[in-house]
């Protein structure tokens, strides 16, 4: 226990009290960083019916789930992961599912308490991540949960009881995040956790009783002054917006809060972004929701999305990874049996350099089906974390992918009737 002590310095992140990745010598500009993936669905589970999640091939079971999770977070780290977030009352599978259909609120309408099992399975991430050298973002909210909570005053209530719960848990390779993305509209339900002054409010008690770093998330590239000043680490979000957007984002925590971290623990699969971060000095969160939010979720670096994030983010630091070869370094992805469900498939080409490409043609059966210019490069695309589905996945696919020194390069799949709707 306590193998793994966060701390930070000015705008740094300390490992016991060594700058993180300062013990694997990375690059003075990676020093002090924490990146991180949204793993947000490890202690995920549906009250209401989870059968449901039998898919994919698989059987959702809530403490399998966990235990995938910490069985994948060795390979992770030997990557360079060194944080990743989980929430308490997961996020969305919002590719597939009504979310507001979905119980996973481990809360007790008054606040007082939360379910045991969600306990344990916290516990047993925390304790995994400490004797491993990774940190947690635990997040306490998600806004299609939020609604469970009887009001202000138990939400202030699940505050202090979560807080406590991880001060007497003793662990310190925590940073906790009162709720995820609180300026978004369904928490307007919610006015203490929507509303800045309420926000101030949440993460001073969660300071006072947890011990622990705290901060929360607005949507994405919103940042406000009051929050950030609040915060001990100010969260951002990246979802839908462009570099420069992003960059801008970032500049405006700068100088809301000077002097304090800023982590970005949510934004894409569009690597280019991570590359932006990085580049300010910034930690990113990778976020892809089809390989890491819906639930029965494989926790391993899947070929494709995956395996370009952790590739790049080692060879960032300087771990000097395993070439990948070049044939291997843009895929046609998404067609994967265990990434289809009632007929549905999400098509996207996943690259190792998306900058290096102009835009991706999507065919079926020789019929033209869409074009993306954006990384991430997916058919459907509606914005860089999320796309629409095909309602059809089989037959003969083919992605023609132009890139910007003129080439084109093809990449087919062809895939057997899985049924459609």
């Amino acid at each position: 226990m306590n193998k793994t002590n966060l701390s930070i310095s000015g705008d740094k992140f300390l490992i016991n009290g060594k700058l993180v990745y300062e013990e694997i010598g990375a690059p003075e500009n990676m020093r002090g960083l924490l990146m991180n993936a949204r793993f947000i669905q490890g202690v995920f589970d549906d009250k209401i019916d989870r059968t449901r999640f039998n898919r994919f091939g698989r059987v959702f079971d809530p403490e399998k789930n966990t235990d995938d999770l910490i069985a994948a977070l060795p390979e992770w780290y030997a990557m360079g992961l060194r944080a990743f977030t989980v929430g308490f009352q997961g996020g969305g599978p919002c590719f597939t599912m009504m979310q507001d259909e979905i119980d996973n609120n481990p809360f007790t309408e008054d606040g007082l308490s939360i379910d045991p099992k969600y306990l344990a399975r916290m516990t047993r991430i925390l304790n995994a991540a400490d004797e491993i050298g990774m940190v947690v973002i635990v997040s306490l909210f998600y806004c299609r949960q939020i609604h469970r909570l009887n009001g202000a005053v138990a939400i202030m209530n699940a505050v202090r009881t979560a807080s406590r719960f991880l001060r007497e848990g003793g662990w310190k390779n925590v940073i906790l995040e009162v709720a995820n993305e609180y300026t978004v509209e369904p928490f307007a339900v919610a006015p203490i956790v929507n509303q800045p002054q309420g926000m101030v409010a949440l993460i001073d008690i969660a300071r006072r009783e947890s011990g622990l770093p705290v901060g929360s998330s607005a949507g994405g590239g919103l940042v406000d002054e009051e929050v950030a000043r609040a915060s001990d680490v100010v969260l951002i979000h990246g979802n839908g917006m462009t570099r420069q957007q992003m960059v801008n984002c970032i500049n405006k925590a700068r100088r809301f809060a000077p002097g304090k971290p800023v982590l970005c623990n949510e934004d894409s699969q569009a690597l280019s972004n991570m590359q932006a971060h990085i580049d300010m000095g910034v930690s990113w969160g990778y976020y892809n929701n089809m390989t890491k939010q819906e639930p029965p979720t494989d926790w391993s670096i899947i070929n494709g999305e995956d395996r370009f994030f952790a590739w790049r983010m080692a060879h960032s630091l300087g771990l000097d990874p395993e070439p990948i070869p070049e044939e291997e370094q843009i895929m046609l992805v998404g067609l994967e049996n265990n990434e289809m469900t009632d007929g549905k498939c999400w098509p996207r080409v996943a690259a190792l350099y998306p900058e290096k490409i102009d835009f991706v043609d999507f065919y079926r059966d020789n019929e033209h089906l869409g074009r993306c210019y954006d990384d991430p490069f997916t058919l459907g695309y509606i914005a860089n974390w999320l796309q629409a589905p095909c309602m059809k996945a089989a037959g003969e696919w083919e992605a023609v992918i132009h890139m910007r020194d003129g080439s084109i390069i093809r990449r087919t799949k062809s895939v057997r009737d899985v049924g459609s709707i």
